[in-house]
């Protein structure tokens, strides 16, 4: 794909990309956006993890290349919103203010091309540890990043046997019952937030598990990550919202790009 033009979108959600952790792919994400354009671009939150950030510094010139990617994407016209999540609540203190053509916020509305109203959040608001036992999230922050570093030691292992990449916390996410019962806890919640609200969907982030569901009448969409799964929601010209992946290639061609893949759970046609 190095020769070939950026596919564009009507609209881009990406979320929990986690800067300033060593478990972000930053090098994904870049080729992704390298590859990828869109009018309307939302950052769903947890973009910087200021909670790593606060144990210790880690910020290479990845990170830097991620938020310069991003700016150049503003200046040349498209539109980003950013809403705050948990990692990243320092930046609620600045709704409505401009950062180089990004403006902040804590939720949004967006209207699709075939007229669906979907609600915009991080989701942390309806995590109940995050909210009630907050030594308790910390506590699991740490245990995550022990996940993730085995995630890395497995990644590692499948470079030399000359395999893709594979996500072991994705696997165990979607395959431990207490896990999976937290997720769909946390779906049906956010389903009824979009009730509440009176839009047609919700499009969130925040627990690294990227679907596209319907509740009854309502649309839930869950953008995924950039620290397991490498994924982001697109919205074509004709408001189909489609799940793309982006995953390394074998590495016994290193010079090539990375390709996409689609997830399973996309959606054909917009409900």
């Amino acid at each position: 794909m190095s020769g070939e033009p950026p596919r564009t979108f009507r609209s881009m959600f990406i979320s929990d990309i986690h800067l300033g952790s060593k478990a972000a792919k930053a090098e994904f994400l870049i080729d992704f956006l390298r590859h990828h354009d869109a009018d309307i671009i939302y950052l769903v939150g947890d973009i910087v993890d200021g909670w790593r950030l606060r144990r210790s510094w880690h910020w290479p010139q990845s990170h830097n290349d991620v938020v310069q990617k991003l700016l150049r994407k503003a200046r040349k016209g498209a539109s980003i919103t950013y809403i705050a999540g948990n990692h990243d609540e320092f930046a609620r203190q600045f709704q409505g203010v401009h950062f180089g053509g990004i403006v902040v916020a804590d939720r949004a509305i967006h209207e699709t091309a075939d007229g669906k109203r979907l609600l915009v959040i991080h989701g942390d608001q309806f995590d109940t540890v995050v909210h009630n036992a907050r030594w308790l999230a910390y506590l699991g922050d740490h245990a995550y990043d022990a996940a993730m570093l085995v995630n890395r030691v497995v990644t590692r292992l499948r470079q030399l046997l000359g395999l893709p990449y594979w996500s072991f916390s994705s696997w165990a996410k979607s395959n431990v019952k207490k896990a999976v019962n937290f997720i769909g806890s946390f779906q049906t919640m956010l389903a009824e937030e979009a009730r509440r609200s009176h839009v047609d969907g919700i499009i969130c982030g925040h627990i690294h598990h990227a679907a596209i569901e319907n509740f009854g009448d309502v649309r839930y969409v869950n953008t995924g990550d950039w620290v397991e799964s490498c994924t982001a929601v697109v919205e074509h010209f004709d408001g189909r919202l489609e799940i793309l992946t982006w995953a390394q290639i074998l590495p016994e061609v290193p010079q090539e790009p990375f390709i996409p893949l689609l997830i399973e759970a996309r959606v054909g046609q917009a409900a």
